[in-house]
């Protein structure tokens, strides 16, 4: 019912940048949240950062003051500009969102496929 698409992956050097971007599409009749997850190899799925209807934003420790997430909400797409990144950003990046959609008018959980940010020393 609902699609995310991420973009924006790759291979960076250590203080390189990069930007993602997640396109939701679909039966949405309305976005609750949208948000970034991280998942490195042999460790948990984490929270990167989430951004709520209303802008209230929240920011895992490991990432404040060097990633940014951004919304536009006319395009149903969030982004999330990673600066000054570190080897141990490295890990697949999911996109998350909290739709309510248009067939049931329930609030679901949807998640993207991921994209891959690997970040050399």
């Amino acid at each position: 019912q609902v699609q995310l698409v991420e973009s924006g992956g790759g291979l960076v050097q250590a203080g390189g940048s990069l930007r993602l971007s997640c396109a939701a599409s679909g039966s949405i009749l309305r976005i609750n949240a949208m948000g970034w997850y991280r998942q490195a190899p042999g460790k948990q799925r984490e929270l990167v950062a989430t951004i709520v209807s209303r802008g209230y934003i929240n920011y895992a420790d490991s990432v404040k003051g060097r990633f940014a997430i951004s919304r536009d909400n006319a395009k149903n797409t969030v982004y999330l500009q990673m600066n000054s990144l570190k080897p141990e950003d490295t890990a697949v990046y999911y996109c998350n969102a909290v739709v309510v959609v248009t067939t049931t008018q329930i609030s679901m959980n949807y998640w993207g496929k991921g994209t891959l940010v690997t970040v050399s020393s």
